[in-house]
C-alpha cells in the first residue's frame, strides 16, 4: 500500500505541476517518443506494401471507370448524332408529307369546284329544259282550250244562225261539190 500512496504524491504533484503553466517535457522515456516511432517505422514498413495495394486496387479501378465513362461518353455521342440524323430525315420527311397533302387538297378542291361547276351547269340546263316543257305543255293546254272555246262558239253560232233552210242549202253545195 506504501507504493499506491507515493504513486498517489507523485501523481498530484505532477498534476499540480501542470496546472500552473504549460510546460515542454523533455524526458523521451515519459513521452512515448520511442514508442511512437518504433510503430511509426513498423506501420511504414509493413503498411506500405499493403496501403500500396490498396491504393494501386483503387487507382486501376479508377482508371477503368474513367475509360468506361468515355466509352459510354461516345455510345452517347453518336447515339446522339444518330437521333439528330433521324430527327433530322423525319422533319425533312414531314415536310415532304405536308407539300404533298397540301398538293394534294389543292387538287381535290379544284376538282371538287370543276365538279360543282358542272352540276351548276347541269341543273342549270335541266331547270331550263323543265322550263321549256312546262312552257309548251301550257301553250299546247292554252291552244287546246282556245280551239275548244272556239268550236263551242262556231257551235253555237251555227246552231243559231243554221235553220233549216240555211241546212238544206249547205248540204246542196257540198254534194255539188263531191261531184253530183
Amino acid at each position: 500500500m506504501g507504493t499506491f500512496l507515493l504513486l498517489a504524491t507523485e501523481a498530484a504533484a505532477e498534476a499540480e505541476s501542470a496546472s500552473h503553466g504549460v510546460g515542454l517535457n523533455t524526458n523521451i522515456l515519459e513521452t512515448n517518443l520511442i514508442n511512437l516511432a518504433i510503430i511509426i517505422g513498423v506501420l511504414f514498413y509493413f503498411g506500405r506494401k499493403f496501403i500500396g495495394n490498396i491504393l494501386t486496387e483503387r487507382r486501376s479501378k479508377i482508371e477503368t471507370a474513367i475509360k468506361e465513362a468515355q466509352a459510354k461518353q461516345k455510345e452517347a455521342a453518336a447515339a446522339l448524332s444518330d437521333a439528330q440524323q433521324k430527327l433530322t430525315q423525319a422533319q425533312s420527311e414531314a415536310q415532304r408529307l405536308r407539300a404533298v397533302a397540301e398538293e394534294n387538297a389543292k387538287a381535290e378542291r379544284e376538282r371538287i369546284l370543276a365538279d360543282a361547276v358542272r352540276d351548276v351547269e347541269r341543273l342549270k340546263t335541266t331547270a331550263q329544259q323543265d322550263t321549256n316543257a312546262a312552257r309548251e305543255r301550257a301553250i299546247a293546254e292554252l291552244r287546246q282550250r282556245v280551239a275548244a272555246m272556239a268550236m263551242q262558239q262556231v257551235e253555237s253560232q251555227l246552231k243559231s244562225q243554221l235553220n233549216d233552210n240555211t241546212q238544206q242549202q249547205l248540204i246542196d253545195r257540198s254534194i255539188a261539190g263531191l261531184g253530183g
